[in-house]
């Protein structure tokens, strides 16, 4: 796993995501998942770029699904940006980064 992308569960999800200081870029993937397995890179790579801006996270949904329901995951991989605790942006599917990163930067804000 890629040290600068934090692994969620459905246990640790509201420490690491809810009450978190920084925003948060959740990714909702797979492993079955091909785009979800495209996006590991542009992730590592937004994530190293952002470090102490921006935490990006991933939850696997096969094996946490009921983090995925509680916010209305239906397609993957779906991008959740998370600011002061609340969900404040969603996006779905592959894209290359300086356009995963418009995105984040749109849903906070910036």
């Amino acid at each position: 796993m890629a040290q600068n992308v934090v692994e969620l569960t459905d246990q640790t999800f509201e420490s690491e995501v809810i009450k978190a200081d920084l925003p948060v870029v959740v990714d909702f993937w797979a492993p079955r998942c091909g785009p979800c397995r495209a996006m590991a890179p542009v992730l590592e790579q937004y994530a190293q770029e952002q470090a102490g801006v921006i935490k990006v996270a991933k939850i696997n949904v096969d094996d946490h699904g009921s983090t995925a329901a509680q916010f209305g995951v239906m397609s993957i991989p779906t991008f959740l940006i998370f600011s002061g605790g609340k969900p404040v942006g969603q996006f779905v599917g592959a894209m290359p980064k300086e356009e995963f990163a418009k995105r984040v930067a749109a849903a906070l804000g910036k």
